[in-house]
């Protein structure tokens, strides 16, 4: 019983990272070798893939303007999101829960449903093919998962720190930098990391709103055609570097995430 015990989970973890292994193998051969049949691992093991893209400003290029709209997001989105969700949490106002669900709506709401109004826009004031215009546009729904994620977070916390603070003599914001802000730092950790991941891998608005300055990774992988057909290890190694970013998030925000499952709205 204890071997079967350990069997299911091993059996989903190899299903998890078959894709990612596969992922690596692919990246490290040349694309006639992808196609010229079955094979667990490189049969002539190359680096060119990634030399390519390391070196050809085309490609590392898409990953700098990737992460500068993503970090640009990920900063505007919380910022916006730490007073509202304080105010959700806090007050009862005339429409506050409708208000609430109409932010969440914008989170349901397709993103190309919105590409062409935001293309129509950017374009008429100067700011297509720039990174905020992309990490503007995913403030749409960004910001209403961020209001969500640390309201669930605010309201665990007593309204009586609130109270004892104002007591004390704190203005608001020294309140609510100073004290309140690393009591919900676990919430904050979890809402920084979903505002990443989802302005991340977010391809459609990001490609719409972008020719050449600003052209994501995911827009360049998806341009990889050339006369001999598409490029299958390049495609391969750009997807394995765009699994990086993710990562290293994830590593820095382990144990927030961790907590946002057992305390947040997660």
């Amino acid at each position: 019983m204890t071997r079967l015990k350990w069997l299911v989970p091993t059996i989903y973890i190899v299903f998890l990272l078959l894709p990612i292994y596969w992922l690596l193998n692919m990246s490290f051969k040349t694309t006639n070798e992808i196609l010229g049949g079955f094979t667990l691992w490189p049969r002539d093991f190359t680096l060119a893939n990634y030399a390519k893209i390391l070196t050809d400003r085309t490609w590392y290029m898409g990953y700098v303007n990737s992460l500068t709209y993503v970090l640009m997001n990920t900063v505007i989105s919380v910022t916006v999101a730490l007073p509202a969700a304080y105010a959700f949490s806090r007050y009862r106002f005339l429409g506050d829960k409708h208000l609430f669900f109409w932010l969440l709506t914008n989170r349901m709401a397709p993103p190309a449903v919105f590409a062409l109004p935001f293309f129509q826009l950017y374009s008429s004031i100067g700011l297509f093919d720039t990174h905020i215009a992309v990490a503007l546009a995913h403030c749409l729904f960004n910001i209403p998962l961020a209001v969500w994620i640390l309201e669930g977070f605010m309201s665990g916390v007593p309204r009586e720190l609130d109270e004892t603070a104002f007591v004390d003599g704190y203005p608001f914001w020294n309140f609510f930098i100073k004290i309140f802000m690393p009591t919900i730092a676990a919430g904050i950790g979890v809402a920084c990391f979903f505002c990443f991941m989802f302005s991340w891998v977010e391809l459609l608005l990001a490609k719409t709103l972008t020719s050449v300055d600003a052209k994501p990774i995911a827009a360049t992988m998806t341009r990889t055609a050339s006369t001999s057909g598409y490029e299958l290890g390049l495609l391969a190694a750009a997807g394995a570097l765009t699994i990086v970013p993710g990562a290293v998030v994830i590593w820095f925000v382990r144990n927030y995430i961790a907590k946002g499952f057992a305390l947040g709205r997660v």
